[in-house]
Formats: structure tokens, sequence, C-alpha cells
């Protein structure tokens, strides 16, 4: 049965230890120092048979899908059969690859009652997880010892890209303020064709208020026309070595996969269809473009075992298998990281290869690790000398980093070179910029 001493029997102990060591100075108190021992041996024994048996049990609840980095909530329900309120503290078993937060948990169940708490998780890598056993530990009837006990449990669930994201799109969307997610302007089509009546926005033009439907509603209200609909766009990710680093907290396969879900979402929404494309020394993973309001949910069961290889990535392998694999006119954005020559002359002969056909968006990584080493700490005056040495490196690379830019816009290739942080609604900004620009 284990049991784990509490601090009452410790600072209890105290008592026999100090009329043991009185014994060495006064003989007579050695049987009083026996006596104490005993009775508390005695009591504490029968604390200990009254903790005897199972009095609590718990059950584990939660979605079966979880966001990858998002704090995704777990609730566990916990039952007494004790005729006696418990203080109970309970934890779970949890893979290293997942932060458990808010554990453990403390909780008191009245006399036979019932509880649940609220604990979160926050996977760091996509694909299965397997949650173990249930640890809670109580007090026993005199609080001399806390009960420790295993529960076996065992639940299995999927860590998906950040769907969340998405859900929050909808809900947002569903009142014309998508904006307050993306952070990108909404840019609305030309007046092709009517699609909607609306509340006026702050980017709404003075020339799209509908004046008839304002007074009978007795506030702004602008018209809204729909973009051309019915095109095409091939996500291209790349799965190789460079996107195993990591982000705040993420992999960049991480951040490029939330883009692509997000962005499908966008364009499924405008009307249009999405095709994925993942490879690294091979094509991986190819989905071809479709539409529909689930295709953001089809690309997160696509991708939640998606992981990144310590390969080279194999541009033209990839950029071929597109060739074969659809011949219209679509929007191919490329997400990527390139820090060599050998690579980013890949990515430049793939671009102006594809150019004649299709509309390139290539999406760079940008470091903010990287940006922060250039800017040595104190100045360029009172920066130590090493520091300028890892400056002078840092400012090189982001000058390399510029010129592939260059190079890239010079083959009539879209470029985004943006932070983790920042490329979801950079992406987002950028493709309601070509369909509002008709560049497809």
């Amino acid at each position: 049965m284990p049991l784990v001493p509490s601090m009452r029997l410790v600072l209890l102990a105290l008592a026999p230890l100090a009329l043991g060591i009185g014994a060495v100075l006064d003989p007579a108190l050695f049987r009083f120092a026996l006596a104490a021992d005993a009775a508390l041996a005695l009591v504490a024994l029968v604390d200990a048979l009254l903790a005897r048996g199972r009095s609590i049990s718990v059950k584990r609840e939660s979605t079966p899908v979880l966001s990858v980095g998002r704090a995704n909530p777990i609730r566990l329900r916990l039952e007494s059969t004790a005729r006696r309120p418990l203080e109970v503290a309970v934890t779970d078993d949890c893979p290293p690859e997942i932060s458990a937060l808010d554990l453990p948990r403390r909780v008191r169940l009245p006399p036979g009652g019932q509880a649940t708490v609220v604990y979160h998780l926050r996977p760091r890598r996509r694909g299965l997880i397997h949650l173990g056993d249930h640890h809670v530990r109580y007090p026993s009837p005199l609080r001399l010892w806390q009960r420790q006990l295993r529960l076996p449990a065992r639940d299995t669930l999927r860590v998906y890209p950040d769907v969340t994201a998405v859900r929050e799109y909808e809900l947002l969307a569903r009142k014309s303020r998508e904006s307050l997610l993306v952070r990108a302007i909404p840019l609305r089509g030309g007046e092709n064709e009517f699609e909607r009546l609306r509340e006026h926005g702050p980017d709404d033009a003075y020339r799209d208020i509908d004046w008839k439907a304002t007074a009978r509603r007795g506030r702004l209200i602008v018209r809204e026309y729909q973009q051309e609909r019915n095109q095409t766009l091939i996500c291209l990710l790349d799965c190789g070595r460079l996107m195993t680093a990591e982000s705040d907290g993420l992999l960049q396969l991480d951040h490029a996969i939330n883009t692509v879900l997000m962005l499908a979402h966008v364009a499924a929404r405008a009307g249009d269809q999405v095709g994925l494309l993942a490879f690294d020394a091979q094509v991986r993973l190819y989905l071809a473009p479709q539409g529909g309001r689930r295709l953001a949910q089809r690309f997160a069961r696509a991708t939640y075992d998606l992981q990144p290889s310590l390969v080279e990535s194999d541009f033209e392998g990839a950029f071929a298998t597109l060739g074969r694999r659809w011949r219209k006119r679509a929007l191919v954005a490329l997400f990527t990281q390139v820090i060599d020559d050998v690579s980013a002359q890949s990515v430049l002969r793939q671009v102006r290869g594809v150019r004649e056909r299709h509309l390139p968006l290539c999406v760079l990584f940008r470091d903010p690790d990287l940006d922060a080493l250039a800017e040595p700490p104190g100045g360029l005056q009172g920066g130590a000398t090493g520091d300028l040495y890892v400056g002078a490196a840092a400012a090189e690379a982001i000058g390399w980093r510029g010129r592939l830019v260059r190079d890239l816009q010079a083959s009539r290739a879209l470029v985004l070179h943006v932070p983790p942080r920042q490329m979801t609604p950079a992406v987002i900004n950028r493709y309601l910029r070509i369909k509002a620009q008709r560049l497809l």
C-alpha cells in the first residue's frame, strides 16, 4: 500500500526523538521515550489501516483531436467513495513532447461526491500521442499519511495542425470581421457581380454605399461585389531538413502548415480550389485542387502526421511532379527555407521555369533571432569584440537573403519574407491582393 509520511507525522515524531535525546542525560526518561514511540507507531499503524482501499476513481475526457501549439483543455472527473471529505491532488502521465499546464491540480471532494478539474496540454509536435495513467494523492483519516495511487489509463489522441484559428476565422467571417484575426485588409472584388449587402466598415469606399438600403435600416449599408471565382491555388510545402528549425515553440513546418490551412479555408470561402504538394527528397503527399467548406479539415487530416525529414529537399522533382499533375494556370505558393547557394539556385531555376504557366509566390521564413544578432548589445561602440563579429556574420547572412529575394522578384515571382509569427496574416493579405488585382 503506497503511503507517504505527511508533515504532521514528521512533526509528531520529534516528540519521541526529544525524549530519546533527554534520556541520554536522564535515564529515567528512557521508558517515556519508548512509550511515546510505541504510541506514535500504533496510531500511525491504525491510520494506515484506515486508509486502505481505493477511495478515488478518475475518468479522463477530451476531444479526440488537439491543435498543435495551442492550450487544449483536458477534463478529469473524480469520484470519491469515502465517507469523509478528501483533499485530492491529481496529475497525469504525459509524453515529453507535450507541455502539461496547470498540473498537478488540487480539488476537495465531499463524502461520496464528485468533482471536475480541467488542465491544458500544449503539444509541440503533430501526430499520435498517448496519455498514460492518473496519479492521485490524498490524506489518511488522521492525516499522518498521504495515500498515493496510480490509476491505469490510456488514451490515444491525434495532434492536428492549428485548426482553432480556422474556427475563429469562420466565426469572424460570419460577422464580416475577418480582418480582426488575419490583420489583413479585406479587398473586395470589382463591380462585376453583386454578392450581398452588409454594414459599412472603415475600409469601404464611399461609392459602395447603398442609399436605399441605408434609408430602410437606418444605418450605413454597402454593396459587396464578389471577385472572380473558380481559380486554382496549389501550395508546395517543403518538408526537408531546414524546416526542422524551431521558432516560437513550433517547427517551421508547423508554422507553414497552419498558414496553409488558413489559406485553404479563406480560398475555399472565396470559391477557389486549393491543392497541396508536400515534398522533401521525394513527393510525400499530393492532394489535387478541390473546393468546398470542409477543405481545411481535409488538409488537416492529411497533414496531421506529416513530419520534416533530415534530408535535402528536391525542388526539381517537386516542380516536375506539379507539371505532370496539374497543367492549368494556378497560383503556386512555395513554403520553404533557403540558407545556401545550391538550394537558392535550385529555387530560382524552378521559379523561372514555372513562371510562363503559373503565378509563383515564394514564402520564405525570416529568422527573428538572426535579426537580433545583427544588432549587437550596446551598438557598435558599446558591444564586445565577439558581439561585433557575430553581428557582422548575421548582417552578411541577412544581406545574402535580401539578394535572394531580389533575384526571385527579378524572375517575376511574388515573394514574402516574413517571420513565422506574421506568416499567416501576410500570406492571406497577399492572396486577397492577388485576387483583387486579377493577377491570375
